[in-house]
């Protein structure tokens, strides 16, 4: 590291002021505090003291979402054998897997940062750290044969009218890699729905690429009828976006984020039991193949789970106490599982619960602490 180190001090003088790259210099802080530790404090406002910075925490997210990230890789060359009906090796897969999700990465990571650097540089402030986690998010919830250039449309539209016109990493009231895929679903839903693209080579002949909740909305077959089983589920042997497979793989990053403190245990767990509840109450009407799905599989099944851990308990968007936590995440349970029994067109309502419980983030604290202050002020007078 001590070459990097001094190839960075060399530069420096270049990109301080009075220097020819002085406007250039958050790009430069920005290569500078990821490999290093600030040297820096805040000057300004009230702040604590920590051991570690915003660039660490999000790396510590990345570190969580490892387990995902290798399992989707290794199922993208799963799917795409399984469907050309030809044996491969574990390797086999997960090289194929990785020459498909690298571009994916690539594209999100260049077009996110390159907005995030303008932004900074326009601005004259440090680049936000928030990114480097919403760029490694956005590919693993995309269809692996999403084109390129809509995904770089997605991301622009996620940072910019996402996260920056609020005033960036901290200030936004959505979150970003949902807003990409939204923006996507709503905009282009041929490339974002359907039978053929979530498996690459889904478009073989014989060969459906459906999804579990899919075929389950299309209200042709029921659970016990399908091919899957409540294992494959589980281990995540089934299509889908490509990180939101494996649930093993998922409750690994959740027992990172839960020990290391950065994701709320509080958030993941309502939204788990908020999204059992909900769907044990369908399975007590049980109209169609949907509402009598078990309660528990639809937990185990497409991007609830990921959301739970990933996207709900997302510090910035989500709720800030610790009675809002359970409530929010309840709500997007609820909801979550009310969107993709009642509206077949989204079978996949995690992503809409998310997004419509951010909005309400703020109320859901704000009626929070009026309650707490309402019964402190009892207390004074009795």
């Amino acid at each position: 590291m001590n070459f990097f180190k001094n190839i960075l001090n060399k530069v420096k003088p270049h990109f301080e002021s009075g220097g020819k790259l002085e406007n250039f210099y958050p790009a430069y802080d920005a290569f500078e505090t990821f490999l290093f530790v600030p040297d820096h404090t805040t000057h300004s406002g009230s702040h604590i003291r920590d051991s570690i910075d915003l660039k660490r925490t999000m790396g510590t997210v990345v570190l969580a979402l490892i387990p995902t990230i290798l399992f989707g890789m290794w199922n993208l060359g799963y799917q795409y054998h399984s469907a050309l009906m030809q044996d491969a090796t574990f390797m086999q897969n997960l090289i194929f897997g990785f020459w498909k999700f690298l571009p994916l990465l690539v594209v999100s990571y260049g077009v996110g940062l390159t907005v995030e650097f303008a932004f900074a540089i326009y601005r004259g402030h440090s680049v936000n750290e928030g990114y480097l986690v919403s760029g490694m998010l956005i590919p693993l919830i995309m269809p692996v044969d999403v084109p390129l250039w809509m995904l770089a449309v997605s991301v622009v539209f996620a940072v910019v009218i996402g996260k920056e016109v609020f005033g960036g990493t901290g200030m936004n009231i959505l979150n970003p890699a949902l807003t990409a895929r939204a923006f996507l679903f709503f905009a282009y839903p041929s490339h974002m729905s359907g039978d053929k693209v979530w498996v690459h080579g889904a478009t073989t002949d014989g060969y459906s690429g459906a999804t579990i909740l899919g075929d389950l909305a299309a209200n042709t077959t029921k659970w016990e009828n399908l091919v899957w089983t409540s294992k494959d589920a589980f281990l995540g042997f089934i299509p889908g976006s490509i990180g939101e497979t494996s649930m093993i793989a998922i409750l690994l990053g959740a027992a990172i984020l839960i020990a290391t403190g950065i994701g709320s245990w509080r958030i993941i767990l309502s939204t788990f039991v908020g999204g059992y509840i909900m769907a044990y109450i369908f399975n007590l009407l049980g109209f169609n193949a949907l509402m009598e799905t078990p309660a528990h599989i639809h937990l185990i099944i497409g991007g609830f789970a990921f959301g739970a851990v990933f996207m709900a308990s997302d510090p910035v968007t989500a709720t800030q106490t610790n009675t809002g936590k359970y409530i929010y995440g309840f709500l997007i349970g609820v909801f979550a599982i009310l969107i993709r029994i009642f509206n077949p067109a989204y079978p996949e309502g995690m992503m809409l619960a998310v997004l419509l419980m951010n909005v309400f983030a703020p109320l859901i604290d704000h009626y929070v602490i009026q309650n707490n202050i309402k019964k402190r002020l009892k207390r004074i007078t009795v």
